[in-house]
């Protein structure tokens, strides 16, 4: 892979990482999700909110596996 294709790999990675905090942030209507994970959002009444929750922690999580793996 070139420098260039990692350099705009990153970049797209940290798009999709800012979306998913923003979106955590605004689904949970706080940032506590950063320090308890999944506990922060699994005792959300509303099933809807609780899903969008875990689809982009699952997002959040992969693109942060990904960042480390490219250093």
């Amino acid at each position: 892979m070139s420098a260039a294709q990692v350099k705009n790999l990153q970049r797209r990675l940290d798009n999709l990482n800012s979306e998913a905090e923003t979106e955590l942030t605004r689904v949970c209507g706080h940032e506590l999700w950063r320090s308890l994970g999944f506990d922060a959002f699994d005792g959300l009444d509303d099933s809807e909110k609780r899903a969008l929750a875990n689809y982009y922690y699952g997002q959040w999580q992969t693109v942060r596996e990904l960042q480390d793996a490219l250093g």
